[in-house]
C-alpha cells in the first residue's frame, strides 16, 4: 500500500543556523541566537521565511535536548543526576527562554510580509497571537515551579510497590493479577494496590493543592478568571469551547453509560457472583485466565513490526527505525515513571516510545498506540517548520487510538489461537466503551476543579465521587470500598502533569471508530486517507484533517450513538 514519498527519510537534521556543538544546557552559549532573531531585520517575504526556518531549528535543538532529560528522568525516577539535569533545566534555562519567546513572538505578528504567509501558517499565528495574549513576566518562576512539583507525581508514583507471592511488583505488575480467576487473590491484591496508594493520599492530595494554587495565580495574573479558560487559550483550542466539552459529558452519560450498565450485567450474570466488586472488573468473565501476547519488551517490539508491516510496509519500518536505533524503553520496572508516551525528537526526525509493559494485552494496546503517534512524527518530520508537526491532542490522538482499532485487525501476530484472538478483540472494544465515560468524567472533574479553585479537600473527594458514581456503572458494588472510590483520581497522572489535556482522548476515541469502520469497509482507502491526515501536521484546522481522514469531527449525541451501534454490532460477531 505504500509508495516511496510515503518514507521519512529518519535523517537528523543538518544544522545551518546553530553550530553542531551548541551546549543548549548554557544560556550564555544559547542567549546570542535569541538574540540574533530578535534583532534581525526582515525586508522581504522570503527574508521572514528564513528567519522562520532559523527560529525552527533553534526550537528543534532545544525541545530535543529537554526531550532526552525528560526521557532519561522518566525512565529511571531514582537516578539523581537525571532528575537533577532535567531540574536544572527547567528551573534555570527555560525561564531565560520565556522573555526572549515573547519578545519573537511580537516580532513575528507585526512582520509586514506576514500576510503573504500561505493558509499553513492560520493556526500558528492564532496561537502565536494567544502566547502574546497569556505571557506575563510574573509567570516566568511560577512555570518553572509548576514543571518541578507536576515532576514530583512521577517521582511518587514511579516509587510505589507491593509484594504479591513474595515478590516486589510495581502497581502496574500487581495489577496484572486483578485478572486472575482466583477471586480470592484478586481481592488480595487489589486492596494492597489500594492501601499502597492510600499511604500517598494526603501527600497527593496536598501536592494537588499547590498545583491548583500556582495554576489559578498564572491565569489570574494573564488576566483569566480561572485556569480552566485560561487553558483553553493555552491549548489553542480553536475548534471547540468548555461548552462542546459539556455537550460531550452529556452525550457520553446518556449513549455510553447504559451501554456499560449493560456490559456489567452481563459480566456479573458470567461471573455468577451476587455483588459484582472492583476487583471483578477485568477478570475474564468466563473464568479464563490472562492472557498472554509475549513475555518481554523485546518480542512485543518484534511482535508490533509485523502487525504494523501487514498493515502498511511503512508502518512496520517506523518501528523497525525505533528497534534500530534504541528508542524505546518498553518493560516496567521499580523506579521507573508510570504510564507510556511518544516524545517527538524533532531534530533527529524519529521518536522515542516509553512504556511499562509486563506481558499483558494492555500493553498490547499501549504498543500499537504509541506506535500510532510514532508513525504520525515521521509522517510529518518532513514539514519544513516546527510548529506545523506540533500538532494538537485531537489530531495526535486520533493517529494513536485510530492505529489501536485498525492494528486490531492484525492481532493474530500476537494471538495464534483464534478462541484468545476473539477474546483480544472483544476486550479491545469494551475497553473501548468503557473509557469514554472514564475520559468524561476526568474532564467534567477538572472543569469544577480550576473553575472552584478555592474548595477543600473534603469538597473535592465529594465532588469526585459524585461524578464517578454518574459515569459508573450502577451493577459495580463500592459499599466497603469508599476509600477506593475516593482517590481513584490521583491515580489519572494527566490531572497532574498536564491538566486538561485528556477529553482529547474521547473525542479522538470516536474519531477512531470512524476510521476503523472505514477501513473495515475498505483497507486500502482507509490507509490512504488516516496518511494523508497525518502528513498534514497542523497545517490545517482540526475539523480539516479529520475530513482529510475520511470522518467527522463531532461528538453530537447523534453521533456518538451512531458510533456506538457500529461497535456493539462488531461486539456480537465476537
Amino acid at each position: 500500500m505504500s509508495d516511496n514519498t510515503d518514507f521519512a527519510s529518519a535523517e537528523k537534521i543538518t544544522r545551518r543556523f546553530l553550530p553542531n556543538d551548541l551546549d543548549v544546557n548554557n544560556w550564555s552559549a544559547l542567549e546570542p541566537f535569541f538574540s540574533s532573531l530578535v534583532n534581525r531585520k526582515n525586508n522581504s517575504f522570503e527574508e521572514l521565511l528564513q528567519w522562520l526556518y532559523d527560529l525552527s531549528e533553534l526550537e528543534a535543538a532545544i525541545e530535543e535536548h529537554a526531550g532526552w532529560l525528560y526521557i532519561r528522568m522518566t525512565c529511571d525516577t531514582q537516578n539523581k543526576e537525571f532528575t537533577e539535569a532535567y531540574t536544572f533545566f527547567v528551573e534555570e534555562i527555560n525561564p531565560k527562554i520565556a522573555p526572549y519567546n515573547d519578545l519573537l513572538n511580537k516580532k513575528f505578528i507585526n512582520e509586514t510580509s506576514l500576510k503573504s504567509l500561505d493558509g499553513r501558517y492560520e493556526n500558528h499565528i492564532k496561537s502565536v497571537q494567544n502566547s502574546i495574549r497569556l505571557f506575563r513576566e510574573e509567570n516566568i518562576p511560577l512555570q518553572a515551579q509548576l514543571s518541578v512539583k507536576e515532576q514530583q507525581y512521577g517521582e511518587i508514583a514511579g516509587a510505589l510497590s507491593v509484594e504479591v507471592n513474595g515478590k516486589t511488583l510495581t502497581l502496574q505488575q500487581a495489577a496484572n493479577f486483578l485478572k486472575d480467576p482466583d477471586r480470592k487473590l484478586r481481592d488480595e491484591v487489589y486492596h494492597k494496590i489500594v492501601s499502597r496508594r492510600e499511604v500517598e493520599r494526603e501527600r497527593l492530595d496536598l501536592l494537588f493543592n499547590e498545583l491548583i494554587t500556582i495554576r489559578t495565580t498564572v491565569a489570574k495574573n494573564a488576566g483569566f478568571e480561572n485556569y480552566r479558560d485560561f487553558k483553553f487559550v493555552e491549548l489553542d483550542r480553536f475548534d471547540y469551547t468548555a461548552d462542546d466539552c459539556m455537550n460531550f459529558h452529556s452525550s457520553v452519560k446518556k449513549c455510553i453509560v447504559p451501554v456499560l450498565d449493560d456490559f456489567m450485567q452481563e459480566r456479573k450474570t458470567l461471573l455468577n457472583t451476587p455483588t459484582l466488586k472492583p476487583w471483578d472488573l477485568e477478570v475474564d468473565p468466563e473464568g479464563k485466565p490472562d492472557l498472554k501476547p509475549f513475555q518481554k519488551g523485546t518480542e512485543l517490539l518484534e511482535k508490533s513490526i509485523n502487525c504494523f508491516t501487514e498493515i502498511d510496509p511503512y508502518f512496520g519500518m517506523v518501528l523497525n527505525t525505533l528497534k534500530t536505533k534504541g528508542y524505546t524503553d518498553l518493560d516496567s520496572r521499580i523506579g521507573k515513571a508510570p504510564g507510556g508516551y511518544n516524545y517527538p525528537l524533532y531534530e533527529s526526525g524519529v521518536p522515542f516510545i516509553f512504556m511499562n509493559a509486563t506481558g499483558s494485552l494492555r500493553d498490547v494496546i499501549t504498543m500499537v498506540h504509541e506506535g500510532g503517534h510514532a508513525i504520525h512524527s515521521m509522517l510529518n518530520a518532513d514539514l519544513d517548520f516546527i510548529a506545523f508537526k506540533e500538532v494538537p491532542s485531537e489530531i495526535a490522538e486520533l493517529a494513536s487510538m485510530g492505529m489501536e482499532l485498525i492494528s486490531m485487525e492484525h492481532w493474530h501476530h500476537f494471538f495464534t489461537n483464534e478462541d484468545d484472538l476473539k477474546r483480544a478483540k472483544r476486550e479491545q472494544l469494551e475497553n473501548v466503551i468503557e473509557a469514554l465515560p472514564w475520559i468524561a468524567c476526568v474532564d467534567a472533574f477538572q472543569h469544577w476543579l480550576y473553575t472552584n479553585p478555592s474548595h477543600t479537600i473534603t469538597e473535592r473527594t465529594a465532588t469526585w465521587k459524585k461524578l464517578i458514581l454518574d459515569f459508573s456503572s450502577s451493577h459495580v458494588d463500592w459499599s466497603e470500598d469508599q476509600n477506593a472510590l475516593e482517590i481513584m483520581w490521583q491515580k489519572q497522572l494527566h490531572l497532574f502533569e498536564v491538566p486538561f489535556y485528556y477529553i482529547e482522548y474521547g473525542m479522538a476515541q470516536l474519531g477512531a471508530i470512524a476510521v476503523w469502520r472505514n477501513y473495515k469497509m475498505n483497507p486500502q482507502l482507509a490507509i490512504q486517507q488516516y496518511k494523508n491526515a497525518l502528513k498534514l501536521g497542523y497545517t490545517q484546522s482540526i475539523p480539516t484533517v479529520y475530513e482529510a481522514a475520511g470522518i467527522r469531527f463531532d461528538f453530537s449525541e447523534k453521533y456518538i450513538k451512531e458510533l456506538v451501534d457500529f461497535v456493539r454490532i462488531e461486539l456480537k460477531k465476537l
